[in-house]
């Protein structure tokens, strides 16, 4: 296949996925960081990544954390300083869910964001450009969160139908979550898991 062909099959698939998923593909402003988002299934280049997040499978269910607030999301957090991308996520994995992944990640995309603030949130993250990877992957939920005192406090972990997951994130998030879900199952189901 030729580079030219493999550059039109990524961006065919891409405006498919953009025309499934809307609200996760529309432009976003997100007040807490004051960060204008855009998501798109193409991945950021590596420097870019601060943050790691997964829609993490654990027999078929979506695996949720709800902390301390009564406040459900699904795994992942901040990159630290020189940390590899799966190496964070395998951190957060454990350290908010107890749970470990069970082969590589698949990428979804990535919120590549702006922000209004001067300075980075950590110093030697990039500004004031920066990226939210988002993937998909097999989980064992094999031990309990380690609950760092830097890091959100759980409180529970449930696993969830993707329905489900979808529901309990839509009470506290804006209307993408769902959509974030359902493209992570859509591409398992592509990937003859689903």
């Amino acid at each position: 296949m030729t580079d030219t062909t493999e550059r039109t099959d990524t961006s065919a698939r891409s405006a498919e996925l953009a025309a499934l998923f809307p609200a996760l593909h529309a432009p976003q402003y997100w007040s807490w960081g004051r960060f204008d988002a855009q998501f798109s299934t193409e991945p950021p280049p590596d420097a870019l990544v601060t943050n790691i997040h997964l829609v993490g499978f654990a027999d078929g269910q979506v695996v949720l954390c709800r902390d301390d607030r009564d406040h459900w999301f699904l795994p992942g957090g901040t990159r630290e300083q020189d940390e590899g991308i799966v190496a964070c996520l395998a951190r957060e994995l454990r350290e908010e869910a107890g749970a470990r992944l069970l082969g590589e990640p698949h990428w979804l995309g990535a919120h590549r964001c702006r922000t209004e603030d001067p300075v980075p949130y950590r110093p030697w993250q990039p500004h004031p450009e920066k990226a939210w990877l988002w993937g998909w992957g097999e989980v064992a939920l094999d031990s309990a969160p380690t609950n760092p005192a830097d890091g959100e406090q759980v409180v529970e972990v449930r696993p969830v139908s993707p329905a489900e997951a979808q529901r309990l994130l839509l009470a506290g998030h804006d209307a993408w979550w769902g959509e974030l879900v359902a493209l992570a199952v859509e591409l398992r189901r592509r990937a003859g898991l689903g």
